[in-house]
């Protein structure tokens, strides 16, 4: 059977938080996530503890099915660990209500996916407000956030077309403006390269990595690509399984220089 859902113990709980509010963005402290198939139970993530610098940036590498997914979502607040601690910038998301967690999701993280995830029906304009609206921030400052992050990804002029209208990397460049729409610290990206050719994924990556720098924000990437990773990531994380299988400082990216 899956274990209950269950937290760390407080005195824990305490530590991490001192931990958080130092240097790391985020902490997983033997996180735990099974699912249920038929009569079996899959570990999908099982007792992984790993850390991100603020500021940093960790690939999460590993075959398919091997849990790095589903340790995006569970960092996300997407999904609730069945037992273990997740704490991002001083928060155990293991103890927060849904409606804390909404709140979490709108301002803290923002999240980059495979399918870019557009709604076709609206227009790009539309489509980096969205995140806007639920967080009910005012309209004036809705229109000004959306023509700064379309200019930082360069599609400012691209506002009134729908994504039938562009190019798998702009739809990319579009879900990454909407990602930084709330400001958020923390940049979550699942295979963001997945759907799109060599050329179109080194732009966008490049793109990942200068928002990482210049707005020194959090970066945790999932690809089972470790070439990409070793070129962009600080820190790289091996998983299999469910289970961490090594993480290692990643000596060949080169400051200032990507490595060819």
């Amino acid at each position: 059977m899956a274990p209950g859902r269950s937290n760390i113990k407080r005195k824990a709980i305490e530590e991490y938080h001192l931990e958080a509010n130092g240097t790391e963005a985020v902490r997983t402290v033997s996180l735990v996530r099974y699912y249920k198939l038929g009569r079996s139970v899959i570990p999908a993530v099982d007792g992984v503890s790993i850390a991100a610098n603020r500021g940093g940036f960790v690939a999460l590498l590993g075959a398919s099915g091997s849990g790095k997914s589903t340790l995006l979502n569970l960092i996300a607040g997407l999904d609730r660990p069945d037992s273990g601690a997740i704490v991002v910038e001083g928060q155990n998301l293991a103890t927060l209500t849904s409606a804390e967690l909404a709140q979490y999701r709108r301002h803290t993280v923002g999240m980059v996916f495979q399918s870019f995830n557009l709604v076709p029906k609206m227009t790009l304009y539309e489509n980096v407000e969205l995140p806007m609206r639920f967080a009910e921030v005012r309209r004036r400052e809705r229109k000004e956030r959306v023509r700064e992050a379309l200019e930082r990804v360069g599609l400012s002029d691209r506002m009134k077309h729908r994504p039938s209208e562009m190019s798998g990397g702009e739809q990319q460049r579009a879900a990454l403006a909407r990602a930084l729409v709330n400001r958020p610290k923390i940049l979550l990206a699942d295979e963001p390269t997945g759907n799109l050719d060599s050329k179109t994924g080194t732009e966008i990556m490049d793109l990942i990595t200068e928002l990482n720098k210049t707005l020194e924000m959090t970066v945790i990437m999932v690809t089972h690509e470790r070439s990409l990773a070793e070129r962009y990531a600080d820190k790289l994380v091996f998983l299999g399984d469910g289970k961490l299988l090594g993480e290692t400082e990643n000596s060949k990216k080169r400051t200032g220089e990507l490595v060819r």
